[in-house]
């Protein structure tokens, strides 16, 4: 039986020294697989048959204990940041459906809520800020929740992504929820998510 044109890639490990070989093989239409044997690999890579082990390993597994944290911290929310960067006084449909869900999480897990509103701009040059605010609580308490804390960072000249960020590591936050409409937006930059924000996040498709 002829093999056609491929490569395979063998990993060998000497007992004596604990390395690993990598080598390739490379087989031409005109080898038969009577001539290819574990014996003319030994000669070719000069190592004795009695050092010659195949690692079997096909990938790392992951440690029971890390993955064990992970399910835990996906289970045991008990304190949850909302991020409002929209100026719509009533709330924008994206926004309105990051409440909702925070307040649904929240209630399923008996947690607390944080809402944080972010805008560039100070508070004097946002006439319609006190609106915002009760259509946040109004949203919440449709949600069951009367009692929340509320942080504003207005006009800091900050990403917000670096807020939420700043946020979610002084209060060592569990989660937080927000719509992909802030990255739509360009209110959140996406990118950044990772490298700021210490806990998971939720991305809220529209």
């Amino acid at each position: 039986m002829a093999f056609t044109n491929c490569s395979s890639v063998a990993h060998l490990e000497t007992s004596s020294k604990h390395s690993i070989i990598t080598s390739s093989f490379s087989f031409s239409p005109r080898l038969s697989s009577s001539s290819f044997s574990s014996s003319s690999i030994n000669r070719k890579l000069s190592i004795p048959p009695n050092l010659l082990k195949i690692d079997r390993t096909a990938a790392v597994r992951p440690q029971a204990a890390a993955v064990n944290a992970v399910a835990v911290a996906f289970t045991e929310f008990k304190h949850l940041l909302l991020p409002i960067t929209d100026r719509n006084p009533y709330l924008s449909e994206g926004t309105r459906q990051a409440a909702a869900t925070t307040a649904a999480l929240a209630k399923k897990y008996g947690a607390d809520i944080t809402v944080v509103v972010i805008d560039e701009k100070l508070k004097e040059s946002l006439p319609e800020h006190d609106t915002q605010l009760s259509s946040i609580r109004w949203h919440l308490s449709e949600g069951g929740f009367q009692e929340f804390k509320l942080l504003e960072r207005l006009g800091e000249g900050s990403k917000p992504t670096a807020i939420i960020g700043e946020i979610a590591d002084d209060m060592n936050l569990d989660l937080v929820i927000m719509s992909m409409e802030a990255i739509h937006s360009k209110h959140v930059d996406a990118n950044l998510l990772a490298e700021f924000i210490p806990c998971p996040v939720i991305l809220l498709p529209l």
